[in-house]
Parts: C-alpha cells; sequence; structure tokens
C-alpha cells in the first residue's frame, strides 16, 4: 500500500489544515473500500517531536510516526504556519531536509497556505510557480526571490509540487490532490460529504490590497501615496515621476523593487480595491463607482476589474452587497 505523510511542525498554531487533509483522505479511503475497492494508501501525521501543542497548548496532536521511521513516502503535506516564518523554518530545519531528501527520491510535495514558507526553505520551489495567502506574498518574495510567486491562483502544479492559496481554500487543494490520487468519482463524492466546491482556480475575489509599503525608498513611497490620494485622477505614469523628478525607466525599475508591482498596476490594484469597497457598501451602481476611481470607459473598467478579481464589477456586487442581493 502506497503512503501519504501529513507533516506536523514544530511551534505551530494551525490546526485545521492538519486535521481538515486527515479527515478528508482518510474518507476518500473509507469511499474506496466502502465500494468494494482496496484502501490505496496508508495517511499518517508525522514530525520529529512526540507532541505538538496548538492555540495555546488548548489543543495537541501526537503524530504516528517520527520522520526517520518513514523511509518512502508518495506524498507528503505541509500544513499552514503561524507568522512567525524565520522562527518556524529555524525550528523545522530537520522536516525541510526530510522534505527535500525525498521529494529527491520520487515523493510529490503539497504546501498549504503558509506552508509554502516552509516548502520554500528546501530550495524545491526555486524557479517554480507557487501560490500561497495573499496576505504574505509581500514577505514571500522579500525571502524567497528566486520562486514565481503567483498569489492570484488557488492551485499551482508543477513537477510534483502542489501549493494553494490561503486559509480554508486548503480543502479545494485537498480535493485537487484525491482527483489526482483516486480518482474524479471519490473527489465527487468527498466534494459531496464535506460541501466544497469543486474546482476552483482562483483566489483573486479573497484579495484585500494593502500595497507594499515596508520599504525604504521614500520617493516611491511618496508616489504611493499620491496614486492612493487621487482615485478620481487619471493618473499619468510619465507625469508622476516627472513630478518626483524621476526618469521614467529608473522610476518603474525603483517602484517594481520596492512594490511587486508597476506602477500602473500598482495604480489598478489601489483603484479597484477602492471600487471593491464601494461595490460591497454603497448602492451606488457600476458607473457611478467606475467614475469614482478614475475611469470613463466602461469596458476598460469591466477589463480591469475583471482582471484582478476574476469576476465581473456585477457579479461581485451581487455576491458581496446586502442589498443588491436582497433586490433579487
Amino acid at each position: 500500500m502506497k503512503h501519504i505523510t501529513i507533516l506536523v511542525p514544530e511551534g505551530q498554531n494551525n490546526l485545521s489544515s492538519i486535521v481538515g487533509t486527515y479527515k478528508i483522505l482518510t474518507r476518500a479511503n473509507a469511499y474506496r473500500k466502502e465500494n468494494g475497492k482496496r484502501a490505496l494508501y496508508t495517511i499518517e501525521l508525522a514530525g520529529i517531536s512526540k507532541k505538538v501543542s496548538f492555540h495555546d497548548d488548548l489543543f495537541t496532536v501526537h503524530p504516528h510516526k517520527h520522520i526517520s521511521d518513514i523511509a518512502q513516502t508518495s506524498l507528503i503535506i505541509i500544513p499552514s504556519l503561524n507568522h512567525n516564518y524565520q522562527k518556524a523554518v529555524k525550528a523545522n530545519r530537520p522536516l525541510i531536509d526530510w522534505i527535500e531528501k525525498q521529494y529527491k527520491n520520487g515523493a510529490e510535495t503539497a504546501s498549504i497556505c503558509t506552508g509554502a514558507f516552509l516548502l520554500a526553505s528546501s530550495g524545491l520551489l526555486n524557479g517554480k510557480t507557487c501560490s500561497t495567502h495573499w496576505a504574505f506574498a509581500d514577505t514571500f518574495r522579500t525571502m524567497f526571490p528566486a520562486v514565481n510567486l503567483q498569489p492570484d491562483r488557488l492551485i499551482t502544479d508543477e513537477n510534483g509540487i502542489y501549493t494553494n492559496g490561503g486559509a480554508y481554500s486548503f480543502l479545494n487543494l485537498i480535493l485537487y490532490l484525491v482527483e489526482k490520487y483516486f480518482d474524479r468519482q471519490t473527489a465527487i463524492f468527498c466534494s459531496k460529504v464535506f460541501q466544497i466546491e469543486m474546482d476552483r482556480q482562483s483566489q483573486s475575489a479573497f484579495i484585500i490590497f494593502a500595497g507594499q509599503k515596508s520599504h525604504n525608498d521614500e520617493v516611491i513611497r511618496q508616489a504611493q501615496t499620491y496614486i492612493e490620494n487621487n482615485l478620481q485622477e487619471k493618473i499619468s505614469i510619465e507625469a508622476l515621476s516627472s513630478k518626483l523628478a524621476v526618469g521614467r525607466r529608473n522610476f518603474d525599475r525603483r517602484f517594481i523593487k520596492a512594490t511587486g508591482n508597476t506602477p500602473v498596476e500598482y495604480a489598478q490594484r489601489v483603484k479597484m480595491e477602492a471600487a471593491k469597497k464601494a461595490l460591497e457598501t454603497s448602492r451606488k451602481n457600476i458607473s457611478e463607482v467606475m467614475y469614482e476611481v478614475g475611469y470613463s470607459d466602461v469596458k476598460a473598467f469591466r477589463e480591469v476589474f475583471r482582471k484582478i478579481t476574476g469576476m465581473s464589477p456585477l457579479d461581485y456586487k451581487n455576491r458581496y452587497n446586502k442589498e443588491a442581493m436582497a433586490s433579487y
């Protein structure tokens, strides 16, 4: 029988992705047996301690095995971490080395949410695509510049390495893995039992854009402030760079280095974040919101909104505005 390993990292404060993953995978095994087939996998929790505490000792997990007792596994699942990533990486170095060794021996690896920080520390993500929780994308980029981070993606799948977006979106990753490791019918069954939507691909609609400002470029910080304070203006990046006495090419380079976005992308994200909030909380129609954030072309506004959120402005309003929903 093949083996799936769910890791229990040291010093963490996130339990849900361990429990949820274990429940869905063991249910997938049980479903096969209920239909006259044999279970495909031994599913075990593994770590480097006999007991790991969660949520200020409110819960504890007792892994089935120490990682040294698992010579070979088919799939390693790394759960979400707490938010002290440097400390988490340092405390879990034996796990990281074990992940790298197992992958080189043929195991596939999946990271849940901020578990990507542990996976990236192994070097296995260098040059590959990866997702993580959108709220920690800037921190991730700073720590792992060699990784192609795509925080809009809900799931990435490349060379036997899977990653996913934030929080409870891990349920979608586990369904994806059930389909890969069992079959489509088992995934559909788990989808129905656990009431998880199938085939979700994006976390764009959930992203709250705040703007990366933990940098030391004062000129770029001034540019960010100007963009944020002039939502109704159709901002010319050429004029803005000139206003700040920086050549356009140098301005673009510095802006990307400081924020992770081009100036145009940054302006679009700031404007669309304001548009999202207006659509969520006000009775304004799409055109009113569009003018408020500096757009006069409905088609252009819709295209940018969809590119950033994965939805049309009307669909977004209907989903998140309670009054809009009640009007139907």
